[in-house]
């Protein structure tokens, strides 16, 4: 275990929180909205003020990386130990959009603190949790009185996580000799609560597609061909309604193998949550829940595949009747996966399963966007444990588990780089990402400017045998 004073960290924390915050509210007031065109030059604007700020942090190397769409941030500080494991710290630089009438009390490019709260699009995703970085480090430095990181520290932070990240896996396959390293760090994402501090262990992938169903070459009189002809629109509900069996999974061949099943431990980890089902219900404006026989509703949102219908369609939608059968149907589809499931395959498996369920006289066209894939680290991982055991000097407490559910870039970067991926996020639920008056606690953030002052030593200390 690292052997940083916690006195001295806190010490030089405190010390310089004024400035960081100083600085954190001049680059949340650029406006760096990744989805609008009209804001390209402010999304190059937050790129290039974030360069200049880590170096001015210490980092000798710090780049502009251009990409197909809005720039990335590069940043690297040798330690100059022979043997230091390399560790690659994941974040992004734009933000969602947001707008005054939107439901903002305030200007949310203008930061406000309120009540020790920080409020400011991009406070809490992910410019304060990037920015925290910068600060750890700095103390890490001065409590150790070392003159570089105790680990090779990189830095990548990304330009259009907001908008889907279309340019990063082609960048990350571009520059990996430059971003190769030990193990990723991502901090874009959160805890369970302010009580309850929390390390993530993985998020699901993801796969969507459109099934386009057509039968007739054109709207035909239901009274003459009915009954007679195969029906688009009735053909897509039949694949909706074959999606899941009786108990509730997926019901196409093969979707199910491979996968990485949660063990006792995690399901007792999981258990010790202080998850409120109703309350849970409420956020997500539902009135019951509902999937997989044998699982919880954490087990079923965070480690279990899904599937989804996002949209059914075909035929007419107006006022009153129009007896015909449709020339065409619409069925959309999304998959959630975990660790063990392919995308190429499980696209493949769909492809085969509609072909198989389709009558002669349906043509069809089955079409995926794309695919994120799962990842996940394994509990007893030394990098992971080093993770728990900073936050848990930071914090003062025990860190508990969880997972995500949606699905990010994260995948990106333990596929090419091929190391683990750990989570170091700091946001909680009511922080609003992505809504009308998001914000950070700002005791949290220094909660994870400490946790990264910590954690350097203890990756150094702790890595796996090479």
């Amino acid at each position: 275990m690292s052997n940083t004073p916690d006195s001295a960290v806190r010490t030089y924390i405190d010390a310089h929180r004024a400035a960081f915050l100083d600085d954190l509210a001049e680059w949340l007031r650029i406006p760096s909205v990744s989805a609008d065109p009209a804001r390209a030059g402010d999304v190059r604007r937050s790129a290039e003020w974030l360069a200049a700020k880590l170096e001015e942090t210490g980092f000798p190397t710090a780049e502009v990386w251009e990409t197909d769409g809005a720039p990335a941030v590069f940043a690297e500080w040798p330690s100059g130990d022979e043997n230091a494991p390399t560790v690659l710290v994941y974040g992004h630089h734009d933000v969602q959009p947001a707008a005054r009438e939107d439901g903002w009390h305030t200007d949310p490019f203008e930061p406000t603190t309120v009540d020790g709260r920080l409020y400011a699009r991009g406070a809490a995703d992910d410019k304060g949790q990037v920015l925290f970085h910068t600060l750890g480090v700095r103390a890490h430095l001065a409590a150790t009185g070392r003159t570089a990181p105790a680990v090779n520290l990189k830095l990548l932070i990304e330009g259009e996580e907001e908008s889907g990240s279309p340019s990063f896996p082609a960048l990350i396959k571009a520059r990996a000799d430059r971003l190769a390293c030990d193990a990723v760090i991502v901090s874009d994402t959160g805890m369970w609560s302010e009580d309850t501090p929390t390390v993530c262990t993985g998020m699901r992938g993801l796969t969507d597609c459109q099934i386009d169903l057509r039968g007739p070459d054109q709207d035909i009189h239901s009274g003459s061909f009915g009954g007679a002809v195969p029906n688009p629109a009735l053909e897509a509900a039949r694949l909706a309604a074959a999606l899941h069996d009786e108990n509730r999974r997926v019901a196409i061949p093969g979707f199910y193998d491979g996968i990485v099943e949660l063990t006792d431990a995690e399901r007792e980890l999981f258990a010790e949550l202080p998850f409120d089902e109703e309350r849970w219900l409420r956020t997500a404006h539902s009135h019951g829940a509902l999937g997989e026989d044998g699982y919880s509703t954490l087990e079923r949102i965070w480690a279990r595949p899904t599937a989804e219908v996002n949209g059914l369609g075909g035929g007419y939608q107006g006022p009153g009747g129009k007896t015909i059968v449709p020339s065409s149907a619409q069925l959309k589809l999304s998959f959630r996966l975990v660790a063990g499931q392919d995308a190429d395959r499980i696209q493949q498996d769909v492809r085969d399963w509609v072909a198989a369920r389709l009558p002669e006289g349906i043509r069809h066209e089955v079409t995926f966007w794309g695919a994120t894939r799962p990842c996940l680290t394994p509990l007893d991982h030394p990098y992971l444990r080093s993770v728990v055991r900073a936050m848990g000097r930071a914090f003062g407490q025990k860190i508990r588990f969880t997972r995500e559910g949606g699905s990010g870039p994260a995948a990106d970067l333990q596929d090419v780089l091929g190391v683990p991926v750990l989570f170091l996020g700091i946001s909680v639920p009511s922080d609003g990402w992505h809504a009308p008056n998001e914000k950070v606690e700002l005791d949290l953030l220094m909660k994870g400017v400490e946790t990264a002052a910590y954690l350097w030593g203890d990756l150094a200390g702790n890595a796996p045998a090479r």
